[in-house]
C-alpha cells in the first residue's frame, strides 16, 4: 500500500458512515502497527465524531505496543464527542499504562456523567491491571473483553 492509498483510506474515515470506516480500515488492517501513525495524524482533521470513534477504535488494539497509539488516546480523552472520549477511557485501561491516570483522573470533574464513569472504570482497569474491568464494571469475572486474540481471561 502507497502512501496515496494510505491517504485516500485515511480520508474515508471522515464520514458518519460505519461501512466507509469498515472498508477504510480493511485497507489499512495489513498495515498492523505501522497503520497507527496514519490514524493519529488524521484525527485532529477528521470532522465527524463517527470517524473520530473508528480511528481511536482501531488503535486501542496498539495501546500497549505503540507510544503513538497511546499518546492519541490521550488526547482523545478531551474530545468534544462522549462516544470518543468513551474510546479513548478503553483504549487507556487496555494500555494499563499507570501514566495514564493523571489524565483520566480530569475527567472525573467533567460534566458528562458518563465521561466520569468511564474514566473512573479506566482507572480500576489500570489500578487493577485488568483490563476486562473496564468491561466488567462490576467485576463479576463474567464479562471479557477481548481486544486481541491473545487477551485471556485474566
Amino acid at each position: 500500500m502507497d502512501d496515496v492509498q494510505i491517504h485516500h483510506a485515511m480520508k474515508m474515515f471522515d464520514t458518519a458512515s460505519t461501512s466507509m470506516h469498515e472498508a477504510a480500515w480493511a485497507s489499512l488492517k495489513p498495515l498492523g502497527a505501522r497503520a497507527v501513525p496514519f490514524l493519529a495524524e488524521y484525527y485532529p482533521h477528521t470532522k465527524k465524531a463517527q470517524g473520530r470513534v473508528a480511528l481511536i477504535f482501531h488503535a486501542i488494539r496498539f495501546a500497549r505496543e505503540s507510544e503513538t497509539a497511546f499518546e492519541l488516546g490521550l488526547l482523545a480523552l478531551n474530545d468534544k464527542a462522549t462516544l470518543v472520549r468513551y474510546r479513548a477511557c478503553g483504549l487507556c485501561a487496555y494500555s494499563l499504562r499507570k501514566d495514564a491516570i493523571p489524565h483520566l483522573e480530569r475527567l472525573l470533574r467533567h460534566t458528562d456523567e458518563k465521561t466520569v464513569d468511564d474514566a473512573r472504570a479506566a482507572i480500576d482497569a489500570i489500578r487493577r491491571k485488568n483490563h476486562h474491568y473496564f468491561i466488567d464494571r462490576s467485576h463479576s469475572n463474567s464479562t471479557f473483553w477481548e481486544v486481541n486474540p491473545e487477551d485471556s481471561r485474566h
